[in-house]
């Protein structure tokens, strides 16, 4: 259990005094209590590893690892600087021990997790604090922790190309040092070697956001020796993360991030690789080749790791398409996966989950780099968060029932607000609404049962029956502009009282308190004490639950943006974000349509009118159960509401997100 403390009078001091006590009483402990890694595993008591390692005395060590790339130009070949820890005693007893690492472009300049934590260096220049929890807790259980900087930042040569060659090279090279393919060296410059051979090669890869990103772009390589990942949050697509079907997510593109995370000694020599940055990813939204360089899904096919994904369902900063076209892609593979699907925005679950998390990644990578036959393979794949800190499980994600199902909007007693349901509306049936760049869909739903210009609804008729949508949905949409440009918005909105998890408040769904829990051991320089969260929730009237963007310009082709014809009908299919949500009885489902979501994306050059063929306008959703389970959800006596919170409200609009992805909340 962790050591929880009070406030933040608990000095460091007393903590690092308690774990050494600790340690020191299970060091003493008879050899048999914990196997060393590859021994035979047939006993009982070697289903997890144990904390009998000293991590005051744990080697802290720096090498500089070869990524036979010269992103700089300066004529030689780039090193990356990798900060290690690992237990002494392994290397006494001549046994070799795993590896976990987290590579990022976040160590000096922007932090890591909920504190903001950066990597600290005593006189000498090896490593002190490392941020995060993961060497504190792993360390002492056998394994070594390698903290990455990529290219182009901290004490790292080259140069950071957002999650390109550069980028995945700086941590698939680190894979191959570990398992004897790749050079390491002492120093950044010097040419004496260092060897990984304390290490049995086999590695885990874990890391939010951008980490998580290139934990996915790695995987997609085949290197041998990545045993499993566990992408927090994390990108899959570079493309998706700025455009959505060509429709700009940011203000900005990916040489502004460069900009913000590179070390300063990077700055001018990577001039080079910026342009490139500004040149190759045009804020038209058209797909280049630079953004298929940067496209992880396109690569599952080669993925020989196990995968642990999780992503907040309203993470709108790395929204979650990315995580549900990985997903697929990697099924369709039949990649060995799990999931965690949560409430949350942008936010770990060590902040959301911590004492479950930490079990479960410990028991993770008990089986996937010790090889414990702890049982975590046959355990459900999927743990789905219901309602604030409510979790429910799931053998298999989607559950095998799930159909893709397709709804269509009709046309309503009012303008602008209509039907949902299985019926084709009739030939000619139109809706017509305006771009408004001042509104966001929490505007839209909360007006959803009256007419309001910048937006159409159309609505099913209240459930009398529970209705879950587990997955990817896209929405097809005709329209007719008035205008040479325009961008649409598709949501799912569940129209019924809840308490959901405040996910667009400061926090996106956790508050921070002043007291810490311990998860691990703790020097003076590196404490293992974390503040600890609570669920910050809130009870609404709405809840948007899934959405999608699209340019219509981009109707054609995703690799070029074309003027639209005013007065001509175009089609585009918008993709909706992977979510997981039960409609409950009592409530009604609706789907949205409108032009510019605010904050989410940005506004087109016009502002356009547009005028929507109900009969070639459709959603795919997908339905547990299928089109029977729609059909005997929307029909019979209406059940009251599950759940009738007081004071019913909606959530704030979304809020502008600087497009660093991890960097902050």
């Amino acid at each position: 259990m962790p050591i929880r403390t009070r406030g933040t009078r608990t000095t460091y001091r007393s903590l690092v005094l308690a774990a050494s006590a600790a340690l020191m009483a299970v060091s003493l402990a008879p050899a048999h209590a914990q196997p060393a890694p590859g021994t035979d595993r047939g006993d009982a008591d070697r289903r997890e590893s144990r904390p009998i390692h000293s991590y005051e005395k744990a080697i802290r060590e720096s090498v500089w690892v070869d990524i036979r790339l010269d992103g700089d130009g300066d004529g030689r070949s780039d090193r990356v600087a990798v900060d290690i820890v690992r237990p002494s005693e392994p290397v006494h007893r001549g046994q070799k021990i795993p590896v976990i690492m987290d590579a990022s472009p976040y160590y000096a300049c922007c932090g890591r997790g909920n504190e903001t934590q950066r990597k600290t260096y005593d006189a000498a220049g090896r490593p002190v604090q490392i941020p995060l929890y993961y060497d504190n807790y792993f360390v002492p259980r056998g394994y070594a922790f390698a903290a990455v900087d990529l290219s182009g930042t901290n004490r790292s040569d080259g140069c950071v190309d957002i999650g390109g060659r550069q980028d995945i090279q700086s941590a698939k090279a680190v894979v191959d040092w570990l398992n004897g393919r790749a050079a390491g060296y002492t120093s950044r410059t010097g040419s004496k070697l260092s060897s990984a051979g304390w290490s049995t090669g086999d590695t885990a890869m874990i890391g939010k956001s951008f980490d998580g990103a290139i934990a996915n772009g790695v995987a997609a390589t085949g290197v041998e020796g990545l045993k499993t990942i566990v992408p927090i949050g994390a990108l899959s697509s570079w493309y998706d993360y700025y455009f959505a079907k060509g429709a700009p997510l940011f203000d900005s593109g990916p040489d502004w991030l460069a900009e913000n995370i590179e070390s300063p000694a990077a700055r001018e020599p990577c001039r080079a690789v910026k342009k490139r940055l500004v040149d190759d990813a045009p804020r038209t939204g058209d797909h280049t080749r630079l953004w298929d360089e940067r496209d992880y899904v396109r690569a599952a096919h080669k993925v020989k790791a196990s995968v642990f994904a999780v992503h907040g369902m309203q993470d709108l900063n790395v929204r979650g398409k990315h995580f549900g076209q990985w997903w697929d892609a990697l099924a369709a593979q039949g990649v060995e996966r799990k999931v965690w699907l949560s409430q949350v925005g942008h936010v770990d679950p060590f902040d959301f989950r911590r004492a479950k998390w930490v079990k479960t990644l410990h028991r993770w990578f008990d089986h996937h780099l010790l090889g414990y036959d702890n049982g975590i393979d046959d355990e459900p794949m999927a743990d789905i968060e219901r309602a604030p800190d409510q979790w429910t499980t799931d053998r298999h994600w989607p559950p095998r029932s799930t159909r893709v199902t397709t709804l269509r909007p009709g046309p309503g007693a009012r303008p602008g607000v209509g039907t949902l349901s299985q019926r084709p509306a009739r030939p000619g049936a139109r809706e017509t609404f305006t771009d408004d760049r001042t509104q966001h869909e929490i505007d839209w739903a909360a007006a959803v049962d009256r007419p309001t210009p910048a937006k159409v609804g159309f609505i099913s008729r209240p459930l009398s029956r529970p209705l879950r949508l587990s997955g990817s949905g896209t929405v097809t949409v005709t329209a007719t502009p008035t205008t040479t440009s325009a961008h649409l918005t598709a949501v799912l909105v569940d129209l019924g009282p809840d308490v959901i998890r405040d996910y667009a408040a400061a926090g996106e769904g956790i508050t921070t308190l002043p007291q810490r829990s311990c998860w691990g051991a703790s020097t003076s320089g590196d404490s293992a004490c974390f503040q600890e969260t609570i669920a910050r929730t809130k009870a609404v009237e709405q809840t948007v639950f899934s959405r999608g963007w699209a340019d219509l310009g981009h109707h054609a082709s995703p690799g070029r943006e074309r003027p639209l014809t005013p007065g001509k009908p175009h089609t585009i299919t918008l993709d909706l974000h992977a979510a997981d949500h039960v409609v409950p009885a009592g409530h009604r489902l609706a789907l949205i349509i409108a032009g510019t979501d605010r904050h989410l994306i940005e506004p087109p050059a016009t502002t356009p009118t547009l005028t929507l063929d109900l009969a070639r306008t459709f959603a795919r959703l997908p339905i547990v159960g299928g089109s029977r389970a729609f059909e005997r959800a929307t029909r019979g006596p209406v059940l009251a509401p599950t759940t009738s919170p007081t004071r019913p409200d909606a959530v704030a609009g979304p809020r502008a997100v600087r497009p660093i992805p991890g960097a902050s909340r």
